[in-house]
């Protein structure tokens, strides 16, 4: 119970995004086409969240560390979400891409 209040309030340890995409993770970007072709982080593969459930086999690997974003952070919690739901083992919602993309440098 009190894992999951300090899950809710972002409270606990937090996650080192740099040193999971030096560990080979996927950066997951679940915007449009047309937001990822106006920025995104060089690397990160793109599915947009509505499409994501029905795009899987780009991810084959679920054991493999995926981070999600998107532009503020709800769509890349709602695409962790399903992949949670269909088995992937290492998901962390990175929140907005230029966020992300400050913190893995």
């Amino acid at each position: 119970m009190m894992n999951a209040i300090k899950q809710l309030f972002g409270i606990g340890p937090k996650t080192d995004f740099a040193q999971l995409v030096k560990d080979g993770a996927i950066i997951l970007d679940v915007r449009s086409k047309g937001e990822y072709a106006g920025g995104h982080i060089r690397g990160s593969v793109n599915i947009s969240v509505d499409t994501l459930a029905n795009n899987l086999d780009k991810l084959k690997d679920k054991n493999k560390p995926v981070i999600t974003c998107c532009a503020s952070g709800m769509r890349s919690a709602s695409a962790k979400n399903i992949l949670k739901s269909k088995g992937y083992t290492q998901v962390y919602n990175g929140g907005g891409w230029y966020g992300l993309q400050q913190k893995i440098r």
